[in-house]
């Protein structure tokens, strides 16, 4: 199947891109990112934008910078891109470690990491790891500019607080220390994966003093489980301490079942898999002192 017609615009500026959002409004127009998620949708015919928004012409969304502590990345950065920079692999690595689990390198060619978050799939990686970095996602309207604290910022399958008339037009991430991991578990490499987990553990004086584990595939959305984050917190980090933990963040889990795994399975793999991150995030951040 190919989609509907469309109207097709590709600006220049993140100005011209509101503009032409606003403008079209009852068209119900998308704003075309890398194309990996969208484009299949509307060949399918389950998203039938009126008028599409190209935004590949527009060079200031594209790019990685430290700003004073804070990783900074162009919502049009290419997901593959991201993956090679080394200042996402000084000041990021959990990002630089998912991103390298997206899809296959040819999608990571095209696919950008703002389209990734705002696309908001709840098996995908990324809205993930801007939950446990505690990101803020920058949006661009008619009324300027808003930052929304990634724990704000993902309501539901597909659904995030961009409002129509925005646009995602960064990432910021503060660097934080200690270990990272993020683990999954999908059924082929390059597949969505059926339970990730990213996690990140600094620790203080042989004691946990900040964790962040957050999961995908298990709920409506990329989830925090502040249960195992608060197991964590102030333990020694040893084997009774990290079970605690995956006990802790699959407690109340209440997954869909589908044809890929039963929801018995999905919680089981989630138990497995933040104890499997938890361990390399220790001994990482215990590698790093």
């Amino acid at each position: 199947m190919k989609p509907p017609p469309f109207h097709y615009a590709a600006p220049s500026s993140v100005a011209e891109a509101v503009e032409l959002l606003v403008a079209h409004a009852a068209a119900e127009p998308r704003v075309l990112a890398g194309g990996q998620s969208l484009i299949p949708l509307m060949n399918f015919r389950l998203a039938q934008p009126g008028h599409l928004i190209d935004l590949r012409n527009v060079a200031e969304l594209d790019g990685i910078r430290v700003d004073g502590g804070v990783l900074v990345i162009g919502a049009m950065t290419r997901q593959s891109v991201v993956e090679r920079s080394p200042e996402v692999a000084l000041t990021a690595p959990l990002l630089a470690e998912a991103v390298g689990l997206v899809a296959h390198a040819p999608i990571r060619n095209s696919g950008t990491i703002g389209g990734s978050i705002a696309h908001a799939d709840p098996a995908a990686e990324l809205p993930a790891v801007a939950l446990a970095l505690d990101a803020e996602l920058v949006a661009t309207g008619p009324e300027g500019t808003r930052a929304i604290p990634a724990a704000e910022f993902l309501l539901g399958p597909f659904s995030t607080a961009l409002r129509p008339d925005e646009i995602l037009t960064e990432i910021r991430i503060p660097r934080q220390g200690g270990g990272h991991a993020f683990v999954e578990f999908a059924r082929t490499h390059g597949n969505f994966a059926l339970v990730g987990v990213a996690a990140q553990v600094e620790i203080e004086a042989g004691r946990v003093a900040r964790a962040a584990i957050a999961l995908t595939g298990v709920a409506p959305t990329a989830i925090r489980v502040t249960a195992a984050e608060n197991a964590l917190l102030g333990a020694a980090p040893g084997a009774e301490t990290i079970a605690a933990a995956a006990d802790a963040a699959v407690t109340g889990l209440m997954p869909a079942a589908d044809l890929h795994a039963s929801a018995v399975t999905r919680v089981a793999l989630a138990r497995s898999y933040v104890h499997r991150a938890l361990e390399r995030a220790i001994s990482r951040a215990q590698d790093r002192r």
